[in-house]
């Protein structure tokens, strides 16, 4: 490109940081005036929390300007949450103000218009538009279009131009690195500058490199269901987080960040993706693991973990398998609906409700009301209804219990600042008499004396779910391929893991929708939005309590078959087609990612080499060594070829990670690898990435990308049969620029049966016989 053509266009550049350098500084004068009268309003809010307020006037006119100062308290502080964001964006654009161009040109126009496309849109002093927000209706074009007429969507429809020019930025701290125009979404020469950096402990944001098919997955507002199929590498789960900052821009007047919700596979990739959306100029969701949530939701039981699972799976029988997957299917899910909807109040385990060490509440007379509402009503209305009496009852109880000699007594011995605290919210002369101020008093006392039985009520403590669910389990209707005897085994073992507090994780899901479907709970009506990511390793069962738990969120689900750890491999179509029937959803889209983007092509040109369609996957041509296969003696050679592998790449790059099946095998290995130097271990608990030299089990890696990838022991012995495809796929996957592999003996049958496998790696050393 000309260089007067990249004079000017740098000029441009000038100019806006220029403006954007004045709105830093308005920006930041505002937020210190805003950050002092914060302060000076929470001193006074501070200064009158203390006022002494033991006279009744006194006491609710204080509370009238307290709440005042709190509501101001809490404005001011938002006010200042938001000239925060707003100075961090002004930043980040000052050193980047954008990274896309379009010269647009409407019918009747005698000259194109030219836009300028950013992470966020910024204005002059007169209302015009310098950078666009990516996110911006028209910015559809720069990602979509191709030169020639266009179209796109705005809220007022759709909309048609002419696409005279897109052209594409690098701007490093203000200076154009790079700049071109291109016919394509972005040109392989950003491409190749985006993908050729090391990697970070964070996600970055892709705005500037979106292609064509993750816009389409970003900008979705219609499906109900969208499942996004994604090879390793290809940005799915970039794109999705784009697809939360675009969902929160295109319905900012209607949706918060809290009203969406992300499962991540583990803590390392939830701070992993964490600086993405804050880079944006956006909260973050809330984000959580399957194991959290459920740990949350069977709290006193000790919950196995995926991961724990993962760990034994080698020892499951056949029949065992068989066990698992009809517990995980959609036909448990429904026979477990069933057998709640046909229940009578005979077969139901209600539980006494202690108090002192004696029923307050006995199960039989529970069941009694229980039976006593209409047969004809749903399960969970009659549930409702009884927790409704059982309250009443408790209030009446209460009454009944102020004319107790223990309440006069202790309101006979309440010193005079803890009985105004009992009339705290009461106004002054709202009591008819003292009578009536004293049965007030009395009978707080007594409710909270008496709170542990309303809670016991308004947690369902009156209904055992455990001995329920083992009844279920009794009554179920086997498939074909499971033996009573097995099964019967499954029964014991569920009853006998609960004596001990635990439970194993395939009972969870349908233990928790039988327990919150007949209690009516357990559901979160506000969040509009969920997320999965790793969907293939999730159970349809499990896919069915949340369905349950967020009954009005749409779903994206994202993930890759082939790096199925935990299950056997499915087809996309295969895992939408089973949604679509279990959700009975309206409007389901299926979106595949075949371009994989973060390896180089000689490493993904492995990968796909290993894969039954593997030619499928599309690579980006980034240049880089092949892959190396050590073979190796025994284990102490094996660590030997490691050390030296490792001495090799920490002079090349920031993060080199040794991937091991399991968490034995990283113990193992960092246990050889600490005693000569820095090596960090990683596990389940661990919540942050460091950069370094990692050890850690494929499992945690899910997601994640490093530098340099060194698979450990890829031998026939750890992975014997096509079982283990999907765990070594996931692993040679993680890998950017450089990949090793270390087998301990003879080469996996995976890699040595695989298509051109010898002309995809180059083999570094032969066993000694």
């Amino acid at each position: 490109m000309e260089n007067n053509e990249k004079k000017t266009e740098q000029m441009r550049v000038d100019q806006v940081v220029k403006r954007i350098d004045k709105k830093i500084i308005s920006t930041d004068e505002e937020l210190n005036r805003a950050h002092a009268e914060t302060k000076k309003v929470q001193q006074t809010y501070s200064d009158n929390t203390s006022v002494n307020y033991f006279e009744v006037d006194d006491r609710i006119e204080t509370s009238a300007e307290l709440q005042q100062q709190r509501g101001l308290v809490s404005r001011l502080t938002e006010n200042e949450s938001i000239l925060k964001n707003q100075l961090s964006t002004l930043k980040d654009l000052k050193k980047s103000p954008y990274f896309g161009r379009i010269d647009i040109q409407d019918q009747g126009d005698t000259e194109p218009e030219k836009l300028y496309i950013g992470i966020a849109s910024f204005e002059n002093e007169d209302g015009e538009f310098l950078v666009y927000d990516w996110r911006a209706p028209i910015s559809s074009v720069y990602y979509n279009g191709t030169l020639g007429e266009v179209s796109y969507q705005t809220p007022i429809g759709e909309q048609k131009t002419t696409l005279k020019k897109k052209r594409q930025f690098q701007i490093v701290d203000g200076q154009i690195r790079n700049m071109f125009d291109t016919n394509e979404t972005v040109g392989d020469e950003m491409l190749q500058s985006a993908l050729g950096e090391q990697t970070d402990q964070y996600m970055q944001n892709i705005v500037a490199t979106i292609q064509h098919e993750q816009n389409d997955i970003i900008r979705d507002t219609t499906s109900n269901l969208l499942v996004v199929q994604g090879v390793a590498g290809s940005g799915k789960t970039s794109a999705i987080l784009q697809r939360i900052a675009f969902l929160l821009y295109h319905s900012r007047d209607t949706l918060e960040a809290d009203q969406i919700i992300l499962f991540s596979p583990n803590k390392l990739f939830s701070h992993y993706i964490s600086e993405v959306l804050p880079s944006l100029g956006e909260r973050n969701m809330r984000q959580v693991t399957f194991d959290e949530f459920i740990d949350n939701r069977l709290k006193g039981l000790n919950v196995q973990s995926l991961f724990e699972r993962y760990e034994t799976d080698g020892t499951l029988t056949e029949q065992q398998r068989y066990v698992r997957a009809f517990k995980e299917s959609a036909k448990f899910m429904d026979e477990l609906q069933e057998y709640c909807d046909n229940l009578s109040s005979s077969q139901i385990f209600f539980s006494d409700i202690i108090f002192n060490d004696t029923p307050f509440f006995t199960k039989k007379e529970i069941s009694r009301i229980f039976d006593s509402f209409p047969k004809a009503a749903k399960i969970y209305d009659r549930f409702l209804q009884t927790k409704n009496a059982l309250i009443k009852q408790l209030k009446r109880r209460i009454d009944d219990e102020t004319k107790a000699t223990w309440v006069n007594d202790e309101i006979d011995q309440l010193s005079n600042e803890k009985y105004h605290d009992l009339l705290s919210g009461k106004a002054l002369g709202e009591f008819q008499n003292e009578d009536d101020e004293r049965f007030y008093i009395a009978r707080k006392i007594v409710a909270s004396r008496l709170r542990v039985v309303y809670d016991a009520i308004f947690n369902d403590n009156f209904f055992d779910a455990y001995l329920q669910y083992a009844d279920f389990l009794k009554t179920v209707d086997l498939p074909q391929n499971i033996k009573q005897p097995q099964w019967q085994q499954t029964i014991d073992e569920f009853s006998q893991s609960i004596e001990f507090h635990s439970i194993k994780l395939d009972d969870c899901a349908p233990l928790l929708y039988m327990r919150d479907y007949m209690c009516n709970s357990g559901q979160n009506n506000t969040m509009k939005y969920l997320f999965v990511d790793e969907m293939q390793d999730y159970s349809v069962a499990q896919l069915k309590y949340l369905r349950y738990a967020f009954p009005q969120t749409k779903w994206t689900l994202l993930g890759d078959s082939e790096q199925a750890l935990f299950k056997d491999v499915e087809q996309p179509e295969e895992i939408l087609n089973k949604l679509n029937s279990a959700f009975h959803v309206r409007r389901s889209r299926l979106i595949s990612l075949m371009r994989s983007y973060r390896s180089t092509l000689p490493i993904t040109d492995f990968a796909k080499s290993i894969l039954p369609n593997g030619d499928d996957i599309q690579a980006f041509n980034r240049p880089g060594d092949i892959p190396e296969l050590i073979l190796a003696t025994d284990f102490t050679d094996g660590i030997k070829q490691l050390e030296r592998v490792i001495t090799k790449q920490r002079k090349h790059y920031q993060t080199v990670a040794v991937l091991t099946k399991n968490m034995t095998e990283a113990e193992q290995v960092y246990k050889q690898l600490h005693a000569k130097g820095d090596v960090t271990l990683l596990k389940d608990a661990d919540r942050t990435l460091p950069s370094g030299l990692l050890v850690l089990p494929i499992y945690l890696a899910k997601g994640l990308e490093f530098d340099s990838v060194i698979a450990w022991d890829t031998s026939e012995k750890n992975y014997p049969d096509e079982n283990l495809l999907g765990t070594l796929y996931t692993i040679i996957t993680r890998a950017m620029h450089h990949l090793t592999l270390i087998s301990l003996g003879d080469v996996t049958p995976i890699i040595a049966n695989s298509t051109l496998s010898n002309s995809k790696i180059k083999i570094e050393k032969k066993i000694q016989k």
